[in-house]
């Protein structure tokens, strides 16, 4: 097996819960977070589910010790808190002391800025400053100056398996000898935007979302931020550091069939689960684990279901569940959130649970876990897909 590439340090905030260790502490004990919005001026407000982290932009602002003059948007204010606990989880006091790179993955970037001040921008010069903040090059840039980073800075941004790409093209970069260290992951939060245009494709849920259940209607959309460290075993070595798993393995294919839905076989799927078993020398017997996509709209579970079954088979399929009931689709940052509860996962040896699921797909017998399970878990499969048939696979690992 593939040793794989030492992950030494995280940092989340999502809707259930402003760090590590809150979000263990939600996952163990069912805590979602899917509430009505309260953060955001729409008529949706009252109506639409969503996971939403309960602060302000002040108060995040605050957080980071910023001037109330700052115009860092949503998404890089909770990106810059989600990398600077990973930073700190990894013991780095020297940021630049290795050849050392941020990846941060978004798709909305400052759209809640933009969106804000839209009208005002040719009549108030004051406002100019938000919109300059709008692409997701500036969120990344802005993370790293408050890291302090002067090396590698850039962004990716491929709709919902942004962040998984983020994670494979650091663990290259480090495979390659060409940095030390990577810090990645990916940052989005929400917009009336992103509400109203996943209104506009008609996937969205009216009540909290059901991934795998026959009945599902859609999805809860959600906010977060999450950031990994990846460090090479030169610099694990060296400084002696803890390693908290590994990324052995990883997979990117393109489904090629529409732009916004996946193929009926799960084409771009299968391809990245296949690359990733590939490049990690496990088999799919391997596998504890898998945390599914499973967005719970109609399209992607079929599509995910029959994936894994060309995969394993319909008898021999292994525990798996979506977290997206407790925290929603946070899009660009999905597979990043979902890569910290991989690494738990790993840790606490327990399969988190697919929340709210109650009637088997009647296309397949395949059954989600729907409670809490523990049990030895050396290998977790991370599926995220996105829009353009973006299909991503991550492998992790225990040390």
């Amino acid at each position: 097996m593939n040793k794989g590439i030492a992950i030494t340090g995280m940092g989340i905030i999502s809707a259930i819960g402003n760090s590590v260790e809150e979000s263990l502490h939600a996952l163990l004990n069912s805590d979602k977070a899917i509430t009505t919005i309260s953060n955001i001026d729409t008529v949706h407000a009252a109506v639409m589910k969503v996971g939403e982290i309960k602060k302000t932009n002040s108060e995040l602002a605050s957080e980071l010790g910023l001037s109330p003059k700052n115009n860092f948007s949503r998404t890089a204010l909770i990106g810059a808190i989600a990398a600077k606990q990973a930073v700190e989880n990894a013991g780095i006091t020297s940021i630049n002391e290795y050849k050392t790179g941020l990846i941060s993955a978004s798709s909305v970037g400052g759209m809640d800025m933009t969106e804000k001040y839209y009208y005002e921008y040719f009549e108030n010069p004051e406002v100019v400053k938000y919109i300059s903040a709008h692409d997701g090059g500036d969120v990344a840039q802005k993370i790293a100056d408050e890291l302090g980073l002067k090396g590698l800075v850039t962004s990716i941004s491929t709709a919902c398996s942004s962040a998984a790409n983020s994670i494979m093209f650091g663990a290259r970069l480090i495979q390659s000898g060409k940095l030390d260290r990577v810090i990645v992951g990916g940052t989005d939060a929400l917009a009336k935007f992103t509400i109203n245009g996943f209104k506009t494709l008609m996937i969205l849920s009216d009540s909290y979302n059901t991934p795998f259940d026959n009945d599902r209607k859609g999805l809860n959309l959600g906010e977060a931020a999450a950031f990994l460290v990846l460090e090479s075993d030169a610099v694990v070595a060296k400084q002696n550091k803890k390693v908290l798993a590994r990324v052995t393995g990883f997979g990117n294919a393109n489904d090629a069939f529409h732009q916004t839905a996946s193929s009926e076989n799960g084409d771009g799927a299968f391809l990245a689960m296949e690359k990733a078993f590939q490049v990690s020398g496990l088999q799919p017997s391997d596998i504890d684990y898998i945390n599914v996509h499973g967005t719970a709209t109609p399209n992607n579970d079929l599509s995910e279901g029959r994936a894994i079954i060309r995969i394993y088979g319909e008898k021999n399929v292994p525990d798996f569940s979506s977290t997206k009931p407790f925290t929603g689709h946070t899009l660009a940052a999905a597979a990043a959130i979902e890569a910290v509860f991989s690494v738990l996962a790993i840790q606490n040896g327990v399969v988190f649970p697919n929340l709210n699921f109650t009637t088997p797909m009647s296309e397949f017998d395949m059954v989600p876990e729907t409670t809490i399970k523990y049990k030895n878990i050396d290998h977790v499969l991370s599926n995220s897909f996105g829009f353009g048939g973006n299909c991503s696979t991550v492998i992790f690992s225990k040390n």
